[in-house]
């Protein structure tokens, strides 16, 4: 199954959410007042004062909650090492696994020979899967077998603050090339829907100087270069 990303809900107004939180910070208003006047220069000026402040609370006001699917466990693992943020995966201990559903990686791809072993060895380890849950073992049980590639889906919720943080860390180059390919598609989504709370989005390389220990070399020049980039 070809990786599926989608956004399946989000704040009502992000970006004046976010403004409205903000402007409680800078000001005296009363949170009867807190939308009042508040028009879309209003809402761009405070959010452009907050990021570069780095002031990126308010950001935490707004969610967006993603649905991933056709994603290996491996990239999943990944994902949920981001603590802020809440998470729904597919369980392999209720629902059977279907046929031999394994995430190849590009580089095993190209590579026919490597391909062939790939393939041949992931079915083996899902015919034994098979083989055990008609011998009664329990599904939690003969999961164990399975590859870390195996397709799973998961519903993920992140406040702005954190996919601002996911999105610098995980479409880095230096990145697996799978949780960029997510990373990247959740961009693209966010921007679409709230562009003005992730104008500042992706990897640190996009507006100042490499973080990583072992820079790759090749900076962004920017976040449309970030979201057209499948390297």
């Amino acid at each position: 199954m070809p990786l599926v990303v989608k956004l399946a809900a989000h704040t009502t107004e992000p970006a004046r959410v976010v403004a409205a939180a903000a402007k409680l910070c800078y000001s005296a208003a009363s949170v009867n007042t807190l939308y009042e006047d508040l028009d879309e220069t209003k809402i761009r000026a405070f959010l452009k004062t907050l990021l570069d402040a780095g002031h990126l609370s308010p950001f935490e006001h707004a969610s967006f909650t993603y649905a991933i699917e056709g994603v290996s466990r491996v990239a999943t693992h990944q994902l949920v090492r981001h603590r802020i943020a809440s998470y729904s995966q597919r369980s392999q201990r209720y629902v059977t696994m279907g046929e031999s559903l394994c995430v190849v990686p590009p580089e095993v791809e190209k590579n026919p020979e490597a391909s062939r072993v790939f393939r041949e060895t992931a079915a083996r380890a899902y015919d034994a899967y098979e083989e055990m849950i008609s011998r009664g073992v329990p599904k939690e049980d003969a999961r164990f077998i399975l590859p870390h590639g195996w397709e799973t889906a998961i519903v993920v919720t992140m406040n702005a603050r954190e996919l601002l943080h996911f999105f610098g860390l995980r479409l880095c180059r230096r990145a697996q090339w799978e949780i960029r390919a997510v990373a990247r598609r959740m961009l693209a989504l966010a921007v679409e829907t709230a562009g003005e709370l992730f104008e500042k989005s992706g990897p640190p390389c996009v507006y100042g100087p490499c973080r990583e220990l072992h820079p790759c070399g090749r900076p962004f020049g920017s976040v449309a270069e970030v979201l057209g980039d499948d390297s």
